[in-house]
C-alpha cells in the first residue's frame, strides 16, 4: 500500500496542477484573442476614418426667392427720324440760313452754294442745245423737201432716205443736249440746301466761304436735321423675357438729367430673333416727345414689368456666382441629394448682377454647393453643412 501511494505521488502532477495548466493555458488564449480582436477593431476603425476624411466638407446654400418681377435694362433714345443733309453738287458755301437747335419745316432754305463751274456748264449745254434744235429743224425742212421731190420722181429713193437719216440723227442729238440741259438743271438745283422734313437742326458742319467737295468719299453731312416729336429707344432683351414681349408693352425709363422722373414708353416693334452672340432679343419702343423734354442720343434705364412667368417660363431664383460650374456639357452647379451624394444639374442665366446670378432649373429647396472642386462629380459623396452653421 505504502508502495502504491509512493508510485502514484511520483509518477506525475497532481489533479490540481493539471487544473492550473489548464487555466492558464485558457487565459493565454483569451489574452491572445482579445489582443486580436482590439487590433481588428482599431484597423477597421482607421480604415473607417481614412475613408470618412477623402469624403471632402462642402459648403450648400439654398436658392433666393423668386426673381422681382421687373427687368431693367440700359438702352440709348434716338429721333424719330435723323436725316444728314449732304451737297449733292460742288462749290463754295454762299450763305446758312439756320443754326443748330433751330426747328426747320419740310423744304424750307437751310443754305445756298455757289457753284460757278455748274453755272457755266449749263450755260454751254443750253447754247448746244439750240444748235443741235437749229440742226434738227433744217434737217426736218429738208427732209420734207425731199419727199415731195420723191414723189415726182425728180430724186432717187436712196437720197430721200439719207435725208430722213440725218433728221432722225439730228432729233437723236437734240434729245440728247436736252437731256444734259435737265442734268445741268437738276445738279445746279442742288446749289439750294433744303429740309428733308419738319424737325430740329441738331448738327451744322460748313461756314460761310467752306469749299463743298460733293460726291466724294470725304464728304460730310452740312446739316443734319432730326424729328424728335418722338423718340425711339432700342432694348436688348435676354432670350428668358423675349416670349413675354409683344407689340403695345407698357414700359418705363428715366434719364440721368430728370433724376427719378420716370417717362412711359411702349413697344411697337421687336427683331422676332435672338442674336446668337448675344443670347439678347432687339425690341423698339416709342415716347411720345411732343413737350419737347427729352434729347435724342441720351442714355436711358428701361424698367419692364411683368405680372407673373412668361407662358412655359419656369420661375428664376438668386444664387452665388461662385456656384458656378462650366462643363463641356454647359453651364450647371453641383447639388447635394437626401443621400448626400453630388448631383450635377443644368441651369440657364437670366441676369448677372456680379456676385449673385438670377438663373432658371432650380428650386427653393434644392442644397447648392458653393465653391464646388473643380474635379467634382455626379454621384460623388461629401459632407455637407449649411453656409454661416458649423459641419
Amino acid at each position: 500500500m505504502a508502495d502504491t501511494h509512493a508510485a502514484t505521488v511520483h509518477g506525475g502532477p497532481g489533479p490540481r496542477l493539471r487544473w492550473i495548466i489548464v487555466g492558464g493555458a485558457c487565459v493565454f488564449g483569451i489574452i491572445v484573442v482579445a489582443g486580436t480582436l482590439t487590433r481588428l477593431h482599431d484597423r477597421h476603425r482607421l480604415h473607417g476614418e481614412n475613408v470618412a476624411a477623402l469624403i471632402p466638407a462642402v459648403t450648400v446654400v439654398h436658392p433666393g426667392g423668386h426673381a422681382v418681377d421687373t427687368l431693367v435694362l440700359p438702352a440709348i433714345l434716338q429721333a424719330w427720324y435723323s436725316a444728314p443733309v449732304y451737297a449733292r453738287t460742288s462749290g463754295y458755301l454762299r450763305q446758312w440760313y439756320v443754326d443748330i437747335g433751330q426747328k426747320v419745316t419740310a423744304g424750307q432754305l437751310l443754305a445756298e452754294i455757289d457753284t460757278p463751274d455748274v453755272d457755266l456748264q449749263l450755260a454751254g449745254a443750253r447754247a448746244a442745245l439750240g444748235t443741235r434744235t437749229a440742226q434738227r429743224d433744217l434737217a426736218r425742212i429738208t427732209s420734207r423737201r425731199w419727199d415731195r421731190l420723191n414723189a415726182l420722181n425728180a430724186v432717187s429713193q436712196q437720197e430721200t432716205d439719207e435725208r430722213r437719216g440725218n433728221l432722225a440723227a439730228s432729233e437723236a442729238t437734240r434729245h440728247e443736249s436736252a437731256a444734259d440741259v435737265e442734268r445741268l438743271e437738276t445738279l445746279s438745283g442742288f446749289k439750294r440746301i433744303i429740309a428733308p422734313f419738319a424737325g430740329v437742326v441738331t448738327s451744322r458742319a460748313t461756314d460761310i466761304g467752306a469749299l463743298i467737295v460733293a460726291g466724294t468719299a470725304a464728304s460730310q453731312p452740312l446739316f443734319t436735321v432730326s424729328d424728335v416729336t418722338r423718340l425711339r429707344l432700342y432694348v436688348r432683351v435676354p432670350q428668358a423675357y423675349a416670349a413675354r414681349m409683344h407689340d403695345g408693352f407698357a414700359a418705363r425709363f428715366t434719364v440721368p438729367d430728370y433724376g427719378t422722373r420716370p417717362f412711359d414708353a411702349r413697344l411697337i416693334h421687336s427683331a422676332d430673333a435672338v442674336d446668337s452672340q448675344s443670347g439678347t432679343m432687339l425690341v423698339q419702343l416709342v415716347y411720345d416727345n411732343a413737350a419737347n423734354l427729352l434729347k435724342p442720343g441720351a442714355y436711358a434705364q428701361v424698367t419692364f414689368r411683368f405680372d407673373g412667368p412668361g407662358p412655359q417660363a419656369p420661375p428664376a431664383v438668386h444664387i452665388p456666382a461662385s456656384s458656378l460650374l462650366f462643363r463641356r456639357e454647359g453651364t450647371g452647379v453641383a447639388l447635394v441629394d437626401g443621400s448626400d451624394h453630388v448631383r450635377i444639374r443644368p441651369i440657364s442665366i437670366v441676369t448677372d448682377f456680379g456676385t449673385e446670378l438670377e438663373v432658371t432649373g432650380l428650386s427653393a429647396q434644392d442644397r447648392v454647393i458653393t465653391n464646388p472642386p473643380d474635379d467634382i462629380g455626379d454621384g460623388d459623396p461629401v459632407h455637407p453643412h449649411e453656409a454661416g452653421h458649423g459641419a
